[in-house]
């Protein structure tokens, strides 16, 4: 993994296990210096290891300068990010990580309504602290397995704006599943919608509000991990460099991003499944596979820029902006 900004030193200066599999990390200066300011459903990139990277929501008050705080959930089927953080990171370790990025910001509106998945309550839980600082009109649904897999239970029950969260279980009762139609039922121009969670969740989610007839751009969503593409059909394909005219080929078992940078060609990346946008880089000519979960359907139709970490070709060709 080359080129991510990690312009940050921090130290680990908590860490808590908040529920079964999941546990916080502080991370403040190490000379008590402010850190760079953030707005609800910011991230940092967090370099854990050499060569290891990945992306954590900040799920502290955005108005807090001393300190980050992200959630991170041991997950064994991951690339080995979570793992690491929960064996390998102790407090008073010192780190590096980017200044905060914000793919998946809070807009003004009437009224907000925010869903949360699993760990997805990260980014979720920080807009809940902002808009109730701010006095708005919200309502949160926060969706777990059950109760010892909750993180920030009590953190939420005791907060301030604790009557406006409700929790869904999928253990408890049948009355406590969360039930879309009476929510979404009937589309409201004055509302926003932002969602985070597993892939399953969020496209249930969205496609519940698109089927009573939401607007995309009331739509907000973040994705954890990249789809699962069928790979079955994959070919090799090139790419053409536009600035020196060289072409590479990429074949069926690497990516984009892997030819360039064995061919001393840099790209800025992060996630390496396209959820991030990092690695997003401007097409001349050709037309891209997209497989990210960052750009949106007008974007992938519009075929001007792809994501090399995951995305691959249609045509035989795909001349860069590079």
């Amino acid at each position: 993994m080359s080129g991510t900004p990690l312009s940050l030193i921090v130290e680990v200066k908590a860490r808590h296990d908040e529920a079964r599999d999941i546990a916080t990390f502080e991370l403040a200066d190490p000379h008590g210096r402010p850190l760079p300011a953030f707005s609800a459903g910011a991230h940092v990139d967090v370099q854990i290891k050499p060569g290891l990277i990945r992306q954590y929501s900040l799920c502290n008050h955005p108005e807090e300068r001393d300190r980050y705080l992200i959630g991170v959930l041991r997950d064994p089927t991951s690339r080995g990010g979570s793992v690491a953080m929960h064996e390998e990171i102790q407090v008073g370790d010192l780190i590096q990580i980017s200044a905060p990025k914000n793919h998946f910001p809070l807009e003004h509106a009437k009224r907000t309504l925010l869903f949360a998945g699993g760990i997805g309550v990260t980014p979720i839980l920080c807009m809940a602290e902002r808009l109730a600082h701010t006095d708005a009109d919200f309502e949160m649904h926060y969706c777990t397995r059950s109760a010892e897999r909750t993180a920030f239970l009590e953190r939420i029950r005791q907060g301030t704006f604790a009557e406006r969260v409700h929790f869904h279980f999928d253990d408890g009762e049948p009355e406590q599943k969360l039930d879309l139609e009476p929510l979404v039922g009937t589309p409201d121009p004055r509302t926003q919608i932002y969602i985070c969670g597993p892939k399953g969740f969020i496209d249930f989610v969205l496609a519940t509000c698109k089927a009573h007839g939401w607007a995309s751009h009331q739509l907000h969503t973040e994705y954890f991990a990249g789809a699962v593409a069928d790979t079955s059909d994959d070919g090799s394909f090139e790419v053409k460099i536009a600035s020196s005219g060289a072409s590479f080929t990429v074949p069926v078992d690497k990516t984009v991003h892997q030819v360039l940078a064995e061919n001393g060609i840099e790209i800025m990346v992060s996630c390496e499944q396209g959820v991030c946008g990092t690695c997003l880089t401007r097409v001349l000519e050709g037309e891209p596979d997209h497989r990210d979960l960052y750009l949106d359907d007008d974007e992938h139709a519009a075929n001007d820029q792809f994501t090399p970490c995951c995305s691959r070709a249609k045509s035989k060709v795909l001349v860069l902006d590079l």
